[in-house]
C-alpha cells in the first residue's frame, strides 16, 4: 500500500505551491497531476506582487526574473462620451519592490515551482495521474484511489488529502460540504490580437452597445476576454464572426485595423464563467483550497491570487500537524476561518459588480442604473490619491495577505 503524509490532488498554481512550502519544511507530500505536462491554453497568466513576494521569500525571485514576461503596472477603462481611457488604478504607485502584476505563461511559473520542490526529498509529483475517489475509512478521508493514462489503477493512502483540483474537483461532489452557486450574468469569449507600438499598455477595458471587454497587454498581443450574456455562445456565434467584431471594435476602436487576425471561431474560447464556494471546505482528513472551495468570477482577475494565498495560509498551519503525523479537523477548521472573510468579501464585491456594472452593460442599460452616479465615483477614484490606490492594492494583493511559514522560508 502506497502512502504519504500528505497527498495534494491537482497540480495547479494552489497545489504546487502547497506542496513547496510543505515539502521544505520537512513534510513528505505528493502531487497527483491528471496532465502529462502543463503546456496548455491556460488563461490565468497573472502573477500578483503577493505571489512575487512570496517568491522573493522562498528565494527564487531571480530564477522567476528569468522567465518571459511582461509587467502590467496600470489600469484603465473607458470614461465619458468620448469612451476616453482614464487610469483608475496604479499599481506602480504602490510601495515596495513588486509594484506590478507579471504576466507570465503559467506553464513556466509550474515548471519552475516543480523543478524547486523537486530538490527537497520529501516531495513528488506524479503527472499522468488522476485522482477518481477518496479512500474513506470510518467516516475520514484517508486518500486517494488513481487512475494513470496508461491505465493502471491504485491507492495512495495519506495523513491528510488536500483538494486543489480546481471546479471540477472530487471534493465538489460530497453533499456534506454543500455547494453554494451565486447568478453569473455573463461567459466570456478568449482570444488573442496583435498588439502594435502605440497601443495602450497595462490592463485595458472596452465599453460598446451591450457589449464589455478586458484586454491584457502580453507585450506582442492582446489577451483579451469578451463577456456575453450566460449561455448565448451557441446563439451569438450563429450571428458569424464579422458581427461580433463589430461589436468588439465599437468597444475599442483603437484594434479595428488588426481583426482580420482572427480566422475562424476556432480562434475564439469559450470560459464558462462560475461563482461558487463550498459551505465547508473540509471533513476529517480532507481540506479543499482555491477553485475547489471557491470559483472565482474573472471580475477583478484575482482568483489565482486567492488561491495562492490559500496554499500559504494552509501551509503555514499544517506543517506543524502534519510532521507530529496527525491533522485533527480543528487544524483544517483553523485554515478555512482564516481565508472565509477574504473569500466572502471578494465574492460579495464581485455579486456586486455582476449586478450594478455587467448585467446592466450586456442589456444596453447604465451601469449603477444611474450615469451620474458612475461619473461621480470615477471621479473620485481618478482625482484622489488614496481612492486610486485602493483598487490597485486589491488587484495586487487581495484583502489579505499571507505570510508562509518560517521553515520554508530561504533567502
Amino acid at each position: 500500500m502506497e502512502r504519504t503524509t500528505c497527498c495534494v490532488v491537482g497540480g495547479g498554481p494552489a497545489g504546487m505551491v502547497l506542496g513547496l512550502l510543505l515539502a521544505r519544511a520537512g513534510v513528505d507530500v505528493t502531487v497527483l497531476e491528471k496532465h502529462g505536462d502543463f503546456l496548455r491554453d491556460f488563461r490565468g497568466d497573472t502573477v500578483h506582487p503577493s505571489t512575487l513576494a512570496l517568491l522573493d521569500d522562498l528565494g527564487l525571485a531571480e530564477r522567476f526574473a528569468r522567465l518571459p514576461q511582461r509587467r502590467v503596472t496600470t489600469v484603465q477603462l473607458p470614461i465619458g462620451p468620448d469612451r476616453s481611457l482614464i487610469t483608475v488604478g496604479d499599481i506602480g504607485a504602490l510601495r515596495g519592490t513588486y509594484n506590478y502584476i507579471a504576466m507570465v505563461p503559467q506553464w513556466d511559473l509550474l515548471d519552475l515551482l516543480v523543478d524547486e520542490a523537486g530538490r527537497e526529498p520529501s516531495f513528488s509529483v506524479r503527472m499522468n495521474t488522476e485522482a477518481t475517489s477518496f479512500l474513506m475509512e470510518r467516516g475520514r478521508v484517508v486518500g486517494v484511489r488513481y487512475r494513470t493514462s496508461d491505465g493502471g489503477n491504485g491507492e495512495l493512502r495519506a495523513t491528510l488529502t488536500v483538494a486543489c483540483d480546481g471546479r471540477g474537483s472530487l471534493a465538489r461532489a460530497l453533499p456534506e460540504l454543500r455547494l453554494e452557486s451565486f447568478n453569473c450574468p455573463m461567459d466570456a469569449w478568449w482570444f488573442r490580437l496583435p498588439r502594435h507600438e502605440g497601443d495602450p499598455s497595462g490592463l485595458v477595458g472596452g465599453v460598446g452597445d451591450r457589449f464589455f471587454s478586458a484586454l491584457i497587454d502580453r507585450g506582442d498581443y492582446w489577451q483579451i476576454a469578451a463577456l456575453i450574456p450566460k449561455g448565448t455562445d451557441a446563439e451569438r456565434r450563429a450571428e458569424g464572426l464579422d458581427r461580433f467584431m463589430a461589436r468588439f471594435t465599437s468597444a475599442a476602436p483603437w484594434l479595428s485595423d488588426r481583426t482580420h487576425a482572427l480566422a475562424s471561431w476556432d480562434d475564439v474560447k469559450l470560459l464558462d464563467v462560475r461563482l461558487d464556494r463550498l459551505r465547508r471546505w473540509h471533513r476529517p482528513g480532507l481540506l479543499c483550497i482555491g477553485d475547489a472551495a471557491h470559483a472565482m468570477s474573472p471580475v477583478f482577475g484575482i482568483g489565482i491570487n486567492l488561491a495562492v494565498e490559500d496554499a500559504v495560509a494552509a501551509a503555514r498551519h499544517l506543517v506543524g500537524p502534519l510532521r507530529e503525523g496527525r491533522v485533527d479537523l480543528q487544524d483544517v477548521r483553523r485554515i478555512q476561518r482564516r481565508r472565509w472573510p477574504t473569500t466572502a468579501g471578494t465574492q460579495a464585491l464581485q455579486r456586486l459588480a455582476h449586478a450594478r456594472v455587467i448585467e446592466p452593460l450586456l442589456a444596453g442599460e447604465p451601469a449603477f442604473g444611474n450615469p451620474r452616479l458612475a461619473k461621480r465615483a470615477t471621479e473620485l477614484i481618478t482625482t484622489s490619491r488614496r481612492l486610486n490606490r485602493l483598487p490597485a492594492y486589491f488587484l495586487a494583493y487581495g484583502a489579505l495577505r499571507e505570510r508562509p511559514p518560517k521553515e520554508s522560508v530561504r533567502r
